[in-house]
């Protein structure tokens, strides 16, 4: 969706962005994962979104297996957009961007907060070590080569670091 491609990039990060990474996507995954919605046309009024944009994102991420497509409830001649299991595993990366932004971009304070259902508390992301528990400093998170890192470039950035 970037219109780029990242071939070279050996990256999760990068891979997402070419299904989510460009203006309206995210906010589209936000307003099904959190206002619900499921039509082209809320998303469209909701937006302000030119139609053909729209439609290339939500098919786009039908592809993706971000969302899927099935007939309205209402008018079954209508299609809504549902998101599937990898879409809604979007909603922690919504959460952080969020709580990103809250910090550095919302001078009068944050314009969303976001509740647990279960008991109405607060959400917010953390950084969890899987032995130590939450962590407070970011800057304790190193990056390391992992499976899926082709093992020639996996040796360099084991060099690298050994060399830090």
């Amino acid at each position: 969706m970037l219109g780029n491609s990242y071939d070279t990039q050996v990256c999760s990060i990068s891979r997402t962005l070419e299904m989510v990474g460009e203006r309206w996507s995210l906010l589209i995954i936000r307003n099904a994962a959190f206002a619900g919605m499921t039509r082209f046309g809320q998303f469209r009024r909701s937006l302000g979104i030119a139609t053909n944009v729209l439609q290339s994102r939500l098919d786009g991420f039908v592809e993706a297996g971000l969302m899927e497509r099935r007939p309205a409830r209402e008018q079954p001649a209508a299609s809504e957009y549902v998101l599937t299991d990898k879409g809604r595993d979007l909603v922690p990366a919504l959460v952080a961007l969020t709580a990103w932004g809250d910090r550095w971009a919302a001078p009068d304070g944050p314009p969303i907060i976001y509740h647990h259902i279960g008991c109405g508390d607060t959400v917010a992301p953390h950084l969890t070590c899987t032995t130590c528990g939450p962590l407070a400093d970011p800057t304790q998170v190193e990056a390391y080569p992992g499976p899926g890192m082709p093992q020639d470039r996996a040796d360099v950035i084991r060099q690298r670091l050994a060399a830090d």
